[in-house]
């Protein structure tokens, strides 16, 4: 982790991260002459001081090598195994990168944010709430410092069908032997430590899906890098296992239960994956705006036109409507309340307006966009994977529509 944010983050007191259980919503019946309501822009004092940590980050050091960057690794590990110790909230606020007016992970590149996401929401956090406390002793205190984790979910015949996947786990006396093959598996090139979903079991079907905790020495081979449209500083591999060894302590929870793990992260991850919409779709903006007010044509700033105007006003209003939707979800998830409904469509507007504001970014800068001297073609490049990974559009829709059902039918 860059010592200026490592040493940003430390100075943030105990009282501050312990504040945010303060904030939450009791699951208690409260009289609403209580409640104060809130704007979802009010943070507390750890989302704040995380804000401000990740600005001078961004500011400091991002920015300046944005391509190079693999930190921000330990926001939701414990403070006694390395890590930040810091809410979810706040890995959603480092994510989006909201404030300061500057480009912050996702507003600098969305590759950035992509590894980051990928190893907290989906790799810490899958440790910190099912794993023994051997191994977060042994793995979540260099995840949160030195290196980097990979969740190996995904096969070439798997995708949207997450659990028709046919990687098999066989016991051999204390070990399991892993065989098989994942594809799209994000952050895989360089990580160290990697979440990888076998079935011990395939005559129980999905049921017998399990997650074991695999280190890259004991045989992982990257068998192919992906060449992509977009997040190319996020790599994307296709991983092998041949007779891969695990020991039977590298278990992650219990045996058979993997396809519920990976549904509980998954949904948590769309918030994640809204939230890089968001920052995504703001960076787009932040960077054409000025240039519309530095272009003129028939005698005036192109910026100035009514018909410019109408549609930079609608493209700010859809983003900060898919940013207080994440927030929303986020909030919701925080509060220990059922959140699946809310990710979904967090998750499926973000990246709808991630595209949308990518896109009106290239034509508000005319030829100049359509070239890379400016970043606003990247943006777009990038916001065509919000449509695809930890659940397709169409996914998020079925989502929904299966959850509605319920309620009105």
């Amino acid at each position: 982790m860059s010592s200026i944010l490592a040493k940003s983050l430390r100075s943030i007191k105990p009282s501050a991260l312990s504040s945010v259980k303060s904030r939450q919503f009791s699951a208690s019946a409260m009289r609403l002459e209580e409640v104060t309501p809130t704007s979802l822009h009010t943070f507390t004092e750890e989302e704040t001081m995380f804000k401000q940590a990740v600005s001078k980050y961004a500011t400091e050091v991002l920015a300046p090598r944005v391509r190079s960057q693999d930190e921000l690794m330990g926001l939701e590990v414990d403070a006694e195994l390395g890590g930040a110790g810091a809410s979810f909230m706040s890995a959603i606020i480092t994510v989006e990168g909201r404030l300061c007016l500057i480009l912050e992970l996702a507003k600098v590149d969305p590759s950035i944010s992509t590894v980051c996401d990928v190893h907290n929401t989906l790799v810490n956090t899958m440790l910190k709430d099912y794993g023994t406390q051997a191994q977060k002793e042994k793995y979540l205190g260099p995840l949160a410092t030195t290196t980097l984790g990979s969740f190996c979910l995904s096969e070439a015949g798997s995708g949207s069908d997450a659990f028709a996947l046919q990687t098999k786990a066989v016991k051999e006396g204390n070990k399991w032997i892993l065989n098989g093959s994942k594809m799209w598996i994000s952050n895989s090139y360089e990580a160290d430590t990697f979440l990888v979903f076998a079935n011990v079991d395939p005559s129980k079907g999905y049921k017998g899906i399990t997650c074991f905790i695999v280190e890259k020495d004991w045989g992982v081979q990257v068998a192919k890098k992906e060449k992509k449209l977009g997040i190319r500083a996020s790599s994307t591999c296709v991983l092998s296992f041949d007779n891969v060894e695990v020991p039977e302590e590298n278990v992650l929870g219990e045996i058979g239960q993997g396809y519920k793990y990976a549904i509980r992260i998954l949904n948590e991850g769309r918030i994640g994956i809204g939230a890089q919409m968001v920052g995504l779709a703001q960076g787009a903006f932040d960077a054409a705006i000025p240039y519309t007010f530095q272009r003129k044509q028939f005698g005036k700033f192109i910026g100035d036109f009514q018909g410019m105007q109408f549609q930079m006003a609608q493209i700010q209003t859809e983003i900060e409507a898919a940013r207080l939707m994440v927030y929303n979800a986020a909030r919701i998830k925080e509060s220990g309340k059922p959140f699946i409904m809310e990710a979904a469509m967090a998750k499926l507007f973000a990246g709808q307006v991630a595209k949308r504001a990518s896109a009106m970014a290239i034509e508000w800068c005319g030829g100049v966009g359509f070239t890379r001297d400016l970043p606003v073609e990247k943006f777009y490049r990038d916001a065509m994977i919000g449509q695809i990974y930890e659940g397709t559009t169409n996914i998020q829709l079925q989502t929904i529509a299966k959850l509605l059902k319920p309620k009105y039918a």
